[in-house]
């Protein structure tokens, strides 16, 4: 029997990069991307529809993307469904979906504010590195958090 997990997805950055280090040293950031669909409704009204979704790179990639990415820039997601479930400060269970990345392309040539003396002409396309993941399952961690 076979299954497939597979995702891409292109929008728009909601928020800065957020890079954090394991313990071990691995790189990991969050970003949260802004995915619209354009539609007509019964009326014939143009609607949109947003979806917020949140993007786990890791490794090398990760840094990568903390250096070049900014909060609107547009990019092309490459990546796979995981979910995760861990106890809130409550005792709660929780539970999320996320995209892990294995690739990110950056779509738009505007840069971070700070790096201003990158040459965006030859901009580097990010690609993933088998990095070892934590273990979230016995884990009492917020969603995209790293101790």
């Amino acid at each position: 029997m076979a299954s497939l997990n597979k995702i891409f997805l292109m929008g728009n950055l909601t928020r800065d990069p957020e890079l954090r280090y394991t313990p071990q040293g691995a790189a990991v950031v969050n970003l949260g991307l802004a995915v619209n669909r354009y539609f007509k409704d019964k009326t014939g009204q143009n609607q949109k529809d947003t979806c917020f979704i949140n993007v786990i790179v890791w490794g090398q990639m990760a840094e990568v993307c903390n250096q070049y990415l900014a909060k609107g820039r547009q990019i092309l997601v490459e990546g796979r469904l995981q979910s995760r479930s861990w106890k809130d400060n409550e005792g709660k269970n929780r539970t999320t979906i996320e995209v892990k990345a294995d690739n990110v392309q950056f779509m738009s040539n505007r840069p971070k504010e700070e790096t201003k003396s990158v040459d965006l002409g030859e901009e580097p396309q990010a690609q993933a590195q088998e990095v070892p993941e934590p273990d979230v399952e016995n884990n009492n961690q917020e969603p995209g958090e790293v101790n």
